[in-house]
């Protein structure tokens, strides 16, 4: 198995569980605010993360003078646009319509790979893709 895997389905199964517990923590008798969620849940990531950092004995600032630290913020913005749409819309919406849509962002993901990271792509992958938009169009709808 390739050293990734692992990895990739550890994020799938632990990312499984957000939408429903952000469903839960944001709706109902003494919700939280989506906003105030954001804070709560990504202080504990940084503080998880931190603690990556210092068991592996990465270093931390030789990395802030990379010129590729461009790359690393713009992503800081964009994921957080998207997790406070996110929490946002699992306080107002069903975690079975919106996280689907959320979802989606692998297929665009992926397309963005073919097309600017000069990824392979083949009939298998447009398939996926494919069944990907037709999934979220059967999941979501009403």
């Amino acid at each position: 198995m390739d050293t990734y895997l692992p990895y990739a389905l550890l994020a799938m199964g632990a990312y499984a569980l957000v939408s429903p517990l952000m469903r839960i923590a944001t709706t109902g008798p003494d919700a939280i605010p989506s906003d105030v969620a954001v804070v709560v849940s990504n202080a504990l990531l940084i503080l998880m993360a931190v603690g990556v950092l210092a068991y592996t004995g990465q270093g931390f600032t030789e990395h802030l003078a990379s010129p590729k630290l461009i790359h690393v913020l713009a992503a800081g913005v964009f994921l957080g646009i998207g997790i406070l749409a996110l929490y946002r819309s699992l306080a107002l919406g069903p975690v079975s319509v919106v996280t689907p849509i959320f979802a989606m962002f692998l297929v665009f993901s992926s397309v963005i790979g073919f097309l600017v990271l000069g990824e392979s792509f083949t009939a298998r992958k447009a398939l996926g893709i494919a069944f990907a938009a037709a999934s979220v169009y059967l999941v979501s709808g009403a």
